[in-house]
């Protein structure tokens, strides 16, 4: 029998428990998404995701414990970059990507829920920095090409230039209603490549 201990998301098994791992995590992000973190119950996922409720409790333990696995799958699945070979077409193909993440009415709410929680849950906290670490790392890349190309200048911070595609898309998302459309989505991108050429994240250290 497979083991289900050890911390959660450090666990990666096949099979059987693999099925029940995915069928849980879709539970809890559909619960997430219709009733924010403060309506995430642990035998209200067991019984959308047609498991026991024993099975959830012994391998999650907490709703913190399930978020963070959340996460970190979402981490996992999350589509890798896109290299188009210049900086802005980059950097659109990830604000495109974000926008459409953000603007899904499921996984809109999700985030919305995920960030609320995260204001007062340090493990939450913890789960979701390490979550958007893995996405700014994975677009990175794109930003130390372009400053090869010598469309940046050397010394340029590439995740705080990935940062800056994406901080706009969440103001609209959490705070100014505005709609996240294709167009807020080309904004962010020139916006952050027209600094990052200007040499706006070049370190300073």
């Amino acid at each position: 029998m497979e083991s289900e201990q050890g911390e959660p998301g450090t666990v990666r098994p096949g099979g059987r428990t693999a099925r029940v791992r995915a069928a849980v995590l879709r539970a809890a992000g559909d619960a997430l998404a219709e009733h924010g973190f403060a309506g995430l119950d642990l035998a209200d996922v067991a019984r959308r995701a047609e498991v026991g409720r024993t099975t959830v409790y012994r391998r999650w333990g907490t709703v913190t414990g399930l978020v963070a696995d959340l996460l970190a799958d979402m981490a996992e699945q999350s589509l890798p970059r896109t290299e188009t070979g210049s900086l802005l077409g980059d950097l659109t193909a990830n604000a495109r990507l974000v926008r459409r993440t953000l603007a899904d009415p499921r996984q809109g709410a999700l985030f919305k829920a995920v960030i609320a929680a995260a204001v007062c849950e340090p493990r939450t906290a913890e789960a979701l920095h390490r979550f958007y670490e893995t996405r700014v790392e994975e677009w990175a890349p794109c930003v130390r090409q372009a400053v090869e190309r010598g469309e940046l200048p050397e010394g340029t911070d590439a995740h705080e230039v990935i940062r800056a595609v994406s901080a706009p898309l969440y103001y609209r998302l959490l705070t100014s209603g505005l709609p996240l459309d294709e167009a807020a989505a080309d904004r962010a991108a020139e916006a952050a490549a027209a600094a990052a050429c200007a040499g706006a994240y070049v370190r300073r250290d």
